[in-house]
């Protein structure tokens, strides 16, 4: 199996360390092969967002905050940022994440039920620049097909990059979804609910263009 991610070597600083072993057991969804029950895991019957990828998680944690009669559902590998994240979520009392530390694709086909999501956040993915690597690339099909088959009616795909040849690829992919539509002619405008990230940030201290992609499933 192709995966679309890669697990680098990053420095676990002594507070993602300790974050990470005092509240896993809270926070983490281990994986399984059986469709989660939001109810429960949430305690509540609030829609759900799912964020792939959520790095840092400080964008997370910001949305998540000012959104609190919504439930997110973060999956990442890398353990400095789940650790980072769960920091964030003790310090600000967030009560509205759950994480899973697993293969997004896996956790869609196994864990995801059809028209449970309100919606699937996805922020700077790994672009795979190098034509051998696009194969990696997540935002393609068949995965754009079972992602959006997880939405809701109505529900919403939004992604940001700043890989101008991602972007393009992922639009296209995107259009060619029978069951989703595109909100814009073709990329979207800027959301001004969502916070800017630390990797965006440097994108654009390298004068990148940050490309938006909205698109919700048809009902």
């Amino acid at each position: 199996m192709i995966k679309s991610y890669v697990k680098r070597l990053v420095h676990f600083t002594p507070a993602q360390k300790n974050a990470y072993e005092k509240l896993s057991g809270a926070y983490l969804i281990p994986f399984s092969e059986e469709n989660l029950d939001y109810k429960k895991t949430f305690g509540n019957k609030n829609g759900v967002t799912l964020e792939i990828g959520f790095g840092s998680g400080l964008a997370t944690a910001t949305i998540a905050v000012e959104n609190p009669d919504k439930n997110y559902l973060g999956i990442e590998v890398h353990r400095p940022g789940i650790g980072r994240l769960l920091w964030e979520i003790e310090n600000r009392n967030i009560l509205n994440i759950k994480i899973i530390e697993y293969d997004a694709v896996q956790v869609l086909e196994k864990m995801i039920s059809a028209l449970s999501l309100d919606a699937v956040h996805v922020f700077f993915p790994d672009p795979w620049p190098k034509k051998k690597h696009r194969k990696r690339r997540l935002i393609q099909r068949p995965f754009t097909e079972k992602m959006a088959n997880c939405l809701r009616n109505g529900g919403y795909f939004y992604m940001v990059t700043d890989n101008e040849d991602y972007a393009l690829h992922a639009l296209e992919e995107l259009s060619a979804c029978s069951i989703l539509k595109n909100n814009y002619e073709n990329f979207a405008a800027p959301q001004g609910w969502r916070p800017r990230t630390k990797f965006e940030q440097k994108g654009l201290e390298k004068n990148h263009t940050i490309k938006e992609l909205l698109f919700s499933r048809k009902i």
